[in-house]
């Protein structure tokens, strides 16, 4: 589930032959989850309400009001069904304000009007709910044109606004031949003021009018600057994206049984998934490469050494000996509790995966000085590398939450200070239970 898991998983078969299985950290790991529920259920009012302090660039020009037009198709979900059921999909956050059939006929969309076969529609809502209505709907924004001769491209969707030397100032998609001159699709338009009443390729595009155009990820920044148009900051875009909903539950389906079999070692298995996600063009080689971590990287790259060196120096003895002096007047459960309450406390300083790649050789050794097996130790560690509640930076997903939820430094605490102790009063016996420690 997270990297202490699989570190900890590592340092196990190191030091007994044999790692931990995909579902050994299942029993008390759902204990814990069941538990923090709970508290949470109950105890969320330790947490103080606390307003966002402004707002990121993409709120800042958050957009409302896009007009998009779609085509009902044959794979279409909502084919035969009403208007009211479409709209449902969209949350109430879009609406179809009309459709075209058989090419000609205008039609008011009423919410029991049936849909039907090649049904034109025009849309208008925020990108997120036009989203949602073409993709769980299943339809069709760029009449199934591929983007540019290269189908093998990375297709990308961007927002750019209409600049005033632009040669797209009045003209029409359609007049443009906008597809074919320049192989980027139209997929919506949104015009502060006004709502276009006509197909989408057949408004005519002012100054100032903001597009979302989906091309090949290499040719279309070349693109906006020949259309003379100006890229917003950067954010997802959904609209008009290829689905691959079933690839990546497969692959990851596949990782886990490999692993869950012993077939296939955890970190084996699951790098073989994510590069088949690459391979399967589930996930752009682009995000791949934003989404990696390059101090985290470094950080654990030095140490993995470190760790090995503490072992093989014998530091580990002589720092497990220590703690085992310590050990010697405390009972089981006290010993135990010592090595969770050490990888808490020690999270904060280190990254989580770094914290087990010092702590985990220096559990087991105090284990082992104690006479005890070290399974239940290498446990508590992962545990308390992954239970750091108390402060912003022990957990990425703390610090991830601080902008959006506006929390302060001390905010952390008032709720992640019972919580820790809940987590250390369930874990311990249930560690005893399911990794007997003699």
């Amino acid at each position: 589930g997270t990297s202490p898991d699989v570190v900890v998983s590592r340092v196990r078969e190191e030091l007994t032959g044999t790692a931990f299985t995909m579902f050994d950290f299942t029993p008390v790991g759902a204990a814990l989850a069941a538990a923090g529920t709970i508290f949470l259920v109950f105890f969320y009012w330790l947490l103080p309400v606390r307003e966002k302090l402004g707002g990121s660039v993409n709120e800042a020009i958050d957009i409302k009001n896009y007009l998009t037009e779609a085509r009902i198709v044959r794979d279409s979900t909502v084919l035969g069904k009403t208007v009211a059921d479409l709209m449902k999909l969209s949350g109430g956050d879009a609406i179809v304000t009309s459709i075209l059939r058989n090419r000609t006929m205008r039609m008011t969309p009423l919410p029991d009007v049936v849909l039907k076969m090649n049904d034109i529609l025009l849309l208008e809502g925020d990108p997120g709910a036009l989203d949602r209505l073409v993709s769980q709907g299943k339809l069709s924004v760029t009449g199934n044109r591929a983007s540019g001769d290269d189908t093998t491209g990375e297709l990308v969707a961007i927002e750019a606004v209409i600049g005033e030397n632009s040669p797209l100032i009045g003209w029409t998609a359609q007049r443009l031949a906008l597809y074919h001159r320049f192989n980027v699709n139209l997929l919506a338009v949104s015009r502060h003021g006004e709502r276009p009443d006509r197909r989408l390729g057949e408004i005519q595009l002012r100054l100032g009018d903001v597009i979302v155009l989906q091309g090949n990820a290499a040719t279309i920044p070349e693109i906006l600057r020949e259309l003379g148009c100006l890229p917003l900051a950067e954010r997802a875009i959904l609209l008009g994206s290829v689905r691959k909903g079933i690839v990546p539950v497969a692959i990851l389906a596949l990782a886990m049984v490999a692993t869950a079999l012993g077939l296939l070692p955890v970190s084996v298995a699951f790098f073989a998934a994510a590069v088949g996600m690459v391979l399967f063009k589930v996930i752009p080689v682009r995000d791949v490469y934003q989404s990696l971590d390059g101090p985290i990287l470094v950080l654990l790259a030095v140490l993995i050494p470190v760790s090995d060196s503490l072992r093989s120096t014998g530091a580990t003895g002589v720092i497990g000996g220590e703690l085992a002096k310590l050990g010697t007047i405390l009972p089981a459960p006290g010993a135990l509790m010592l090595i969770l309450v050490a990888a808490m406390a020690v999270t904060p300083f280190l990254n989580n995966a770094a914290t087990v790649l010092v702590m985990a050789p220096i559990a087991a050794a105090f284990a082992g000085d104690l006479g005890y097996r070290p399974e239940a130790f290498l446990m508590a560690v992962a545990i308390g590398a992954g239970c750091d509640f108390l402060t912003p930076i022990g957990h990425q997903c703390n610090t991830l939450v601080m902008g959006p939820g506006g929390y302060r430094f001390s905010d952390y605490s008032r709720l992640g200070l019972p919580l820790s102790f809940l987590v250390v009063i369930v874990a311990v016996p249930m560690l005893m239970i399911v990794w007997p420690m003699s």
